[in-house]
């Protein structure tokens, strides 16, 4: 079954700031997501699951020109293995790649086996390593990166570090 994504409003922090909890061992506070609504390099996602249209998962992306940084990917405890995590991380690169973005990063936590495995799925490739990133506990991240295809003049191209 496929959810329905619209971007996040007002009304939609407080059970974002829920998922949060129930996903991460550090999480970020209510006001850190609401500084991302109507924030134009922001793609801030929710994701509603049928039938019952409650709020299930959200994406969040941040990009500055060609670059992008997927900040934030999380579904509700409930809700996962239903595909939904694909599909939102899907429509963020869609969206990500109209905006001429050539290549997309996150940092996912070393342990973090499903989400490594949902990133190599969707194309990404790991490129580093943060010594520490993470404090609860403390855990290295792995840095990936993807590149995105970019539509330039009817044709696609792969968009690299070449390119500027």
């Amino acid at each position: 079954m496929t959810a329905l994504l619209r971007p996040a409003e007002a009304g939609d922090i407080g059970r974002v700031a829920e998922i949060e909890r129930s996903c991460f061992a550090d999480p970020w506070s209510e006001e850190s997501f609401r500084r991302l609504l109507d924030v134009p390099p922001a793609i801030f996602l929710v994701a509603l699951f049928p039938p019952e249209q409650a709020i299930a998962g959200y994406v969040i992306a941040f990009s500055v020109g060609q670059d992008a940084e997927v900040l934030n990917v999380a579904v509700d405890p409930r809700f996962r293995g239903r595909g939904l995590a694909g599909q939102m991380l899907d429509a963020v690169l869609i969206q990500l790649g109209g905006r001429g973005v050539r290549a997309a990063f996150l940092e996912v936590r070393e342990s973090n086996q499903a989400a490594r495995s949902l990133y190599k799925s969707r194309g990404f490739s790991e490129i580093g390593r943060r010594k520490s990133y993470y404090r609860r506990p403390v855990e290295d991240a792995l840095v990936l990166r993807r590149f995105i295809e970019v539509a330039e003049g009817g044709e696609r191209v792969q968009g690299s570090f070449a390119d500027r």
